[in-house]
């Protein structure tokens, strides 16, 4: 959506092609017990400024919700709260006083915690897993359960034991270091399809429901599309905007346009459990649990919680009504005013291919191909940031410039 609304702004006439009924890929939202619901709880930073950037140029800026000051609140099963709350000082002194009072570390570990953020920038140089590096820094069981498990994982989507420590110094050199409130934590007030339908709207022609066979390069060098219904048709310039696997099953013979390793993805997944109760809000509107496999809870309006589990590669194939008790155990037993709430109704939903995690050594690709009018955009590309919104978008901007600098657009 993001190369086809920058197309379409530079007087490119785009077609839109969308395999699903859907549009927005794993951004959308659909209905679920009368509910419309987004695919995965999705939540950006306030330093992802070209996914607020874009938003805001489709005139739905007032859509999105930004913390005034980073704050996060955190449940431990036996109801104990901690807060992180930002002072108005510079970083990474902004975070230290709430820091020295969260109440799910002991003062030892708090320590450890804080000599281990002050030497994050050695991971950006390490080839170590982040739980490596963490235990290189002195990090135990307690620190990794009550800060590091929550943050890290669900940022990006895996288990400390594969995540690069130079990916997690990324974030959180990008979140606590660069400025006192780029953590601060936003997302949309309406579901997602709201968005990328009015970024539908934008483009001269959109086809649902048709999937693409294959892309071929005729002998003047253009691309031409077969979809699923049959018809081919010849464009300037083509924008893939998919998944590894399914780019290398569009291109086969992917190399001759620079691009290798795609193979080397495996997709991670995320579920997100939605349940109505009969209790009043909660008076919070989102909070992370300590040493649990719900990892955040977001209160989306009077008796509905929605729980997001990361990395949930042990529950994806879990029958939904055990998940669904699972988490309604988990958020009694830790936030306490839904200690005695009665369960209404549930729902589940999955995303077994989330995010995409590059195996060790592998290089993600540019957008820019060996063919000048064939780019490729995702947020499993290399944009300077991890698998998220934030990349997506800046995937579709750069795949669109690389595609009006060959001027055939």
């Amino acid at each position: 959506m993001s190369a086809a609304v920058e197309l379409q702004s530079t007087g490119s006439s785009v077609h839109l092609y969308e395999r699903s009924r859907l549009i927005g890929g794993r951004a959308t939202s659909f209905e679920v017990e009368g509910h419309e619901v987004d695919n995965g709880q999705h939540v950006f930073l306030a330093c992802c400024t070209e996914f607020i950037r874009f938003v805001t140029r489709l005139g739905m800026a007032e859509k999105l919700y930004v913390q005034r000051r980073f704050e996060v609140l955190a449940f431990s099963k036996n109801g104990k709260q901690g807060r992180l709350r930002a002072q108005p000082l510079p970083p990474p002194l902004h975070l230290a006083a709430s820091f020295l009072t969260y109440r799910h570390l002991r003062w030892s570990a708090r320590l450890r915690v804080i000599r281990a953020l002050l030497a994050i920038k050695d991971g950006l140089h390490s080839d170590e897993t982040f739980a490596q590096w963490l235990r290189r820094h002195g990090q135990q069981d307690n620190e990794v359960r009550a800060f590091w498990e929550p943050f890290i994982v669900p940022a990006l989507n895996a288990p400390l034991e594969r995540v690069a420590a130079k990916d997690a110094a990324l974030v959180l050199l990008r979140a606590f270091y660069e400025d006192a409130g780029a953590a601060r934590f936003g997302f949309t007030t309406v579901p997602l399809a709201h968005i990328m339908n009015a970024a539908a709207q934008r483009v001269h022609e959109l086809s649902l429901s048709t999937a693409v066979r294959t892309v071929e390069i005729d002998g003047r060098g253009r691309p031409s599309v077969l979809d699923i219904r049959g018809e081919r048709r010849v464009y300037d310039a083509i924008v893939l905007a998919v998944p590894p696997r399914q780019l290398s099953t569009l291109l086969p013979n992917y190399a001759e346009f620079g691009l290798t390793s795609l193979d080397a993805y495996d997709p991670m997944p995320i579920i997100d459990v939605h349940l109505w109760h009969d209790c009043d809000a909660p008076r919070f509107e989102f909070a992370a649990l300590i040493d649990s496999p719900i990892q955040w809870v977001f209160q989306k309006g009077p008796g509905y919680i929605c729980c997001s589990v990361s990395a949930a590669d042990r529950y994806v194939r879990m029958p939904s009504a055990e998940v669904a008790a699972l988490a309604w155990d988990e958020v009694r037993a830790a936030i306490p005013m839904l200690a005695t709430a009665q369960l209404r109704a549930s729902a589940v939903t999955r995303n077994p291919e989330a995010t995409y995690l590059p195996r060790a050594g592998v290089i993600r690709p540019l957008q820019r191909t060996r063919r000048p009018n064939v780019a490729v955009a995702g947020s499993w590309t290399h944009t300077g940031w991890l698998d998220t919104m934030e990349s997506a978008v800046r995937s579709g901007i750069a795949a669109a410039r690389a595609v009006e600098a060959a001027d055939v657009a």
